[in-house]
């Protein structure tokens, strides 16, 4: 098994994000499933309290980074969405 990793950014939950968050946890605490509508909003997994995400992985902000044994992601701020409140690096196994 290898690991995956990849890059996220997230700008603060809006109105929209509230109220699928609303109906997601009413169906949760109502023990009935979640509408394919909410359920695709969140990308088929439970509201990340950090907001809606972004991902970097076509974003030009983001570029990913080799050197001698070494490789990563290189974030230019100048290149950041305005919106953008977090930037979350995740490695997936």
């Amino acid at each position: 098994m290898g690991m995956h990793s990849y890059v996220l950014g997230f700008r603060e939950p809006d109105e929209r994000w509230r109220q699928m968050k609303s109906v997601w946890d009413a169906c949760k605490a109502a023990d009935i499933d979640v509408p394919q509508e909410v359920e695709m909003f969140f990308g088929g997994e439970a509201p990340d309290p950090s907001g809606i995400e972004i991902g970097f992985h076509k974003h030009p902000c983001c570029s990913e980074y080799k050197s001698e044994m070494r490789d990563g992601f290189e974030i230019d701020i100048s290149k950041l969405p305005d919106n953008i409140t977090k930037i979350r690096f995740v490695n997936a196994y």
